[in-house]
């Protein structure tokens, strides 16, 4: 398990709020740097952490593809024929698609398949984290000689950002291929012009910048719910906590990732 010195349960328990809330983030801090030593670490990955990982991995990604995909889908075409409408309106014709591009594909999407993939695989695997942990699930893999962290967290944390760049990365190319269709329709005529928009939209730095976002949505979402359901500050037990506790600390990681890179485009 991954602990931390006795004075730190004395500061979560029995200090004022501020000081709470610092040492609460003090301990994500101190979980995500492990998580991504471990995952990194070959020694990491025994027969039953590579068995879970390839479980997980399927069942947080392979049931919500095709309904995110769709939504992703009809979401596109709506805001598509939504910022062509209104361009047209005001002269600005040749502005939609590239807003369509910055808008949808760099902005909404990634956040979006973040938050997807938090609802729907990371806080409930954080959750149960908690119930593992209040039964001695973890107890009886020590005494099994398994390390609980790589059997049971390890391979959670990495399916869940599996799952969140790997919906991002499908819908973008998803969005992409419908705003063509909805501008252009089926023929190549606009094919010259929307590589053009598209090259000039997606520069070295601005790429870079999308990625990153990305990769540290996807960071985020997998880290904190796994963090809050192993560690949760207040101990009690619960998986309503944890969930609460995880949920209202990653969306505002989120902001705060997503105001950078605002920051950082377009400043």
């Amino acid at each position: 398990m991954i602990h931390l010195p006795n004075w730190y349960r004395t500061v979560s328990h029995h200090s004022t709020a501020p000081v709470r809330w610092a040492a609460a983030w003090g301990r994500i801090s101190f979980f995500g740097s492990v998580m991504v030593v471990r995952a990194f670490s070959p020694a990491s990955y025994g027969p039953q952490t590579r068995q879970n990982l390839a479980r997980h991995m399927y069942l947080d990604t392979a049931p919500i593809l095709g309904w995110f995909t769709v939504l992703i889908s009809l979401f596109t075409l709506i805001l598509t024929h939504i910022v062509i409408v209104t361009a047209a309106s005001y002269g600005l014709s040749q502005y939609a698609l590239e807003m369509v591009v910055r808008v949808l594909i760099i902005e909404l999407i990634p956040l979006t398949a973040a938050l997807f993939v938090a609802l729907r695989c990371t806080i409930p695997s954080g959750a149960a984290l908690v119930e593992m942990r209040r039964i001695g699930h973890f107890h009886l893999l020590r005494h099994k000689r398994l390390d609980p962290i790589a059997v049971e967290v390890l391979p959670r944390m990495l399916a869940g950002v599996f799952a969140c760049i790997t919906l991002a990365a499908l819908s973008c190319v998803v969005a992409g291929a419908l705003a063509y269709l909805a501008v252009y329709g089926f023929t190549f005529a606009g094919e010259a012009a929307y590589t053009h928009m598209v090259g000039r939209v997606f520069e070295p730095m601005f790429t870079l910048i999308f990625a990153m976002k990305t990769v540290f949505f996807a960071l985020a979402v997998s880290m904190i719910p796994m963090a809050s359901g192993l560690n949760n500050i207040e101990d009690d037990g619960s998986r309503e906590s944890a969930a609460l506790q995880g949920l209202v600390r990653m969306f505002g990681v989120l902001l705060v990732l997503e105001a950078m890179s605002l920051v950082a485009n377009y400043l």
